[in-house]
């Protein structure tokens, strides 16, 4: 679809935009035309980080916090199990303990993200699919959010994906990491992982559900100048979306800046993705250009939460902080300390400093509350970026 009417129908489509200023209206009208508008079941879709633009969901970003600037989160992921068949090596997840949220917190949770403002919320892991409550969890969820399930795909059948798109399902990312399936395989320590993605990725397509593929691009693929076999290979696939991300520095084992991309890789990646969305084929949606400066930038803590799958409260997903857990503190709460603590960053923060957390290994991971704030008054902020300048330029700084 033509990038000037996706822009055009992206305004029609929730007309509220003016009321938030001819700036800022301009700079997400320029963010939009970066990609094309998709059509599924009656859905408008820019990609999957944003809800559908013709969606109560979205409807919801642009009332509450773009004119009446809620300070609230506007995204946040639960794990919904820790459980997982794979050890991925990438995993952010895998060392974290304790015992697992039942399915009535977890519920309640989705509820009162949805009432401090969330309208998209992810769903992880470990392995989702695992869980027995993933349809009623989708449910709830859907019922004020845009849902989005990250997913290995281990376990799917076509009856379950059939289940998740009834139950409201926005959007799943089956996560890919090779077109090799030896590789792919190693990377997971999981004999088959490959294998089951692809069928898992034939499955959701079948059953009507926007999909795509989440890539953890690592830096040794980019230096031997594969990342366009890749996409490729991925694009072959059907898939809706490539979801490109990056080894990110959230657990001891990938502390080193040898596995970590430099700045001049991360902006050869959005270029990239403007470059490959110019063209047909699925959207390249990669999180780098979400969090650079000229866009959105780091959130974290902010406008982005995550709840593990023991009810502790992190900053994002990559970030190995608690500030309270949602069993035993309320939620509002621990979302005000925490908001008092991150600030808007141009760049990502664990990107930018893990190195904090070196010294906290030895005392276990995520870091508690009090730990967190001190360390984050360490961590420079830096200048907002460019959405959250014109955002203060209109209404001044977000409490």
């Amino acid at each position: 679809m033509n990038k000037a009417w996706t822009a055009v129908r992206s305004m029609l489509a929730n007309p509220g935009l003016v009321k938030a200023g001819p700036a800022l209206g301009l700079f997400l009208l320029g963010y939009m035309r970066k990609f094309r508008l998709r059509e599924r079941g009656g859905h408008l879709i820019l990609h999957s980080h944003l809800p559908p633009l013709n969606g109560p969901a979205y409807g919801r970003f642009v009332t509450e916090h773009l004119v009446r600037r809620r300070s609230g989160p506007s995204h946040a992921q639960i794990a919904v199990t820790n459980e997982c068949p794979q050890r991925c090596d990438f995993c952010y997840n895998r060392d974290r303990a304790g015992t697992p949220l039942r399915k009535d917190e977890i519920l309640r949770t989705i509820d009162q993200l949805a009432e401090a403002g969330v309208f998209w919320l992810g769903l992880t892991g470990g392995e989702p699919l695992t869980s027995p409550d993933l349809v009623e969890i989708v449910a709830r969820g859907a019922a004020r959010c845009a849902v989005k399930l990250f997913t290995t795909g281990c376990g799917l059948t076509p009856a379950l994906a059939r289940d998740l798109k009834a139950a409201g399902l926005f959007s799943v990312s089956v996560s890919l990491d090779h077109w090799d399936e030896a590789e792919h395989d190693r990377g997971r320590h999981y004999p088959g992982a490959y294998r089951e993605a692809l069928r898992a990725i034939g499955i959701f397509r079948d059953a009507g559900l926007d999909t795509g593929a989440s890539v953890v691009l690592s830096k040794a693929l980019m230096e031997r100048g594969q990342t366009a076999r890749f996409l490729g290979f991925l694009e072959g696939l059907g898939v809706d979306e490539i979801w490109l991300s990056e080894v990110k520095p959230t657990i001891p084992q990938l502390w080193d800046e040898a596995l970590l991309l430099t700045p001049d890789e991360r902006n050869e990646l959005r270029a990239l993705q403007d470059r490959h969305n110019r063209g047909h084929g699925p959207t390249l949606n990669y999180l780098g250009h979400f969090e650079g400066p000229a866009h959105f930038g780091c959130t974290a803590g902010r406008k982005m939460v995550y709840v593990d799958a023991f009810g502790e409260v992190s900053p994002c997903v990559f970030v190995p902080m608690t500030f309270g857990n949602v069993r035993t503190e309320p939620l509002e709460g621990i979302l005000r300390t925490m908001r008092s603590a991150c600030r808007f960053r141009s760049r990502c923060l664990i990107n930018e400093h893990y190195g904090l957390l070196r010294d906290e290994a030895a005392r276990g991971l995520p870091v508690g509350r009090d730990r967190s704030v001190e360390l984050l008054q360490r961590a420079r902020g830096g200048q907002p970026s460019r959405f959250f300048e014109l955002h203060a330029r209109r209404y001044g700084p977000q409490p």
